[in-house]
């Protein structure tokens, strides 16, 4: 019986307690407080409710405030309705199980059939599916950290006993304005059927928060959905990287060099570098390209690399993935040109090479270039790739882990590549091709004026 009771500690250690901790104290792959000098995030709990929410959304519409609600799949299918309120009148919702039970007694499989049947029932009311989570009582088990997907687990940075009815709302406003600053995600309750709570205790929150909001709109403090914080937060990150950050950018930086001196990659533009390419013999199953050249096994190809010192750079001016594509096509379209005047001008390169080839995560678009994008055939290097761009993705991206985290399923890595004649033919600048049936040849300029002058 010893025995039976010593394992069942150990298992509920390292299965619960140990993770609640690290969670708790250090944040780790959760969010609980924000960078704002103005944001702060307004959190409810165990709802929808039919009278309290109700009142709630009123409030909050009286104030122009925005809220973050962690929904119970039952009480969501209850009111269905103040769901759809939600949704309509721009607050955020979020997942907080099906029934307010604790991780730490679900098994992994559980907790995902919890999640999932919330999910499902909150796309179905309102036609967008959730990805923000809030475990009961903030308790997160073992695997949760890895076991949600694409899901973002939310803590908070403040709670005050608002379940309680006996702490009244003139104790609870006293509470809450101690938190009444930018930054802050603070834990309420619109619903008080849970375990533990008292039924008409969001009575008293419903009061203290209205004078909390009108605290708030005096401080010219606004608050905003949880998701607005986290943006906030990571562009603060981006203009202010911690010094874990600034270390990893410097190793990361330095292991580039370090590469590119061991593997004699070389550059058009030493000054201003784009790309970065050498030339290596071709592994893999045979391409056909979209002007018919085959690349087949042992071809050479030069093999690219964009500049992570440029990239890093475009990330922390940018605010969104859209600036870092922007400024990427603007490279990309400035560097072809001065990669095929190098290819042009190094017959020893251009005898040799019958493609371009690289492995770019930011795959969307590549095509207007004249490459092609394939996937990347399963192996250890696609593996290996795959965490590589991962990792380059959170230290670049204005969102850091929350856009490897959210968008998981759209960051694969992929080949692009593109051949020799379509690099040449459209960026090159006297030179023209003649097509035969086993490759594109290159002719001279003389030669071309006689065999095929229309050739462009």
């Amino acid at each position: 019986m010893e025995v039976i009771l010593l394992w069942s500690f150990y298992i509920l250690t390292f299965y619960a307690f140990i993770p609640g901790v690290i969670s708790r104290l250090f944040g780790f792959r959760v969010f609980k407080k924000g960078k704002s000098e103005r944001d702060l995030a307004l959190t409810f709990d165990d709802g929808p409710h039919p009278e309290y929410t109700a009142q709630l959304l009123d409030l909050l519409k009286t104030y122009n405030a925005k809220a973050t609600f962690f929904v119970l799949g039952i009480q969501a299918e209850k009111c269905p309705e103040l769901l759809k309120r939600m949704h309509d009148e721009g607050h955020l919702i979020g997942i907080h199980n099906y029934v307010h039970k604790t991780n730490w007694f679900m098994r992994p499989k559980t907790v995902r059939q919890h999640i999932e049947k919330t999910s499902n029932i909150i796309d179905s009311i309102t036609g967008k599916r959730p990805i923000y989570y809030r475990p009961p009582w903030g308790i997160v088990n073992l695997f949760d950290f890895n076991n949600l997907g694409h899901i973002q687990i939310i803590l908070w940075s403040a709670m005050f006993n608002d379940w309680r009815k006996k702490v009244g709302a003139e104790r609870l406003y006293k509470r809450m304005s101690k938190s009444c600053r930018g930054g802050e995600v603070l834990l309420l309750h619109d619903c008080g059927l849970t375990l533990g709570a008292d039924a008409d205790a969001p009575a008293n929150m419903l009061i203290a928060l209205e004078r909390f909001l009108q605290d708030a709109k005096q401080k010219d403090l606004r608050c905003v959905r949880v998701d607005e914080l986290i943006r906030a937060t990571d562009a603060d990150k981006v203009r202010n990287p911690s010094w874990l950050k600034r270390m990893v950018v410097k190793a990361w930086l330095g292991y580039e060099q370090v590469f590119h001196i061991l593997f004699g990659m070389k550059t058009t533009n030493p000054e201003q570098p784009i790309f970065h390419f050498r030339m290596r013999p071709y592994h893999g199953e045979p391409v056909t390209m979209d002007d018919g050249t085959v690349l087949k096994q042992d071809d050479k190809v030069l093999e690219i690399h964009f500049d992570n010192r440029r990239l890093y750079e475009i990330g922390t001016r940018s605010r969104n993935m859209m600036q870092i594509a922007i400024h990427m096509i603007r490279d990309v379209e400035r560097t072809l040109p001065e990669l095929a005047d190098y290819v042009q001008s190094h017959p020893e390169v251009n005898a040799e090479f019958k493609a371009l080839y690289g492995v770019s995560m930011i795959n969307r678009g590549p095509e207007q270039f004249g490459f092609m994008v394939k996937d990347l055939p399963k192996s250890i290097f696609a593996w290996a790739s795959k965490y590589y761009l991962r990792l380059i993705m959170r230290i670049i991206h204005p969102s850091g882990s929350n856009r490897v985290r959210n968008h998981t399923e759209q960051l694969v890595p992929k080949l692009i590549i593109m051949s020799r004649h379509t690099l040449l033919s459209r960026y090159g600048k006297s030179y023209v091709y003649e097509a035969n049936k086993q490759e594109q040849t290159l002719l001279s300029p003389e030669h071309a004026v006689k065999k095929a002058p229309s050739a462009t």
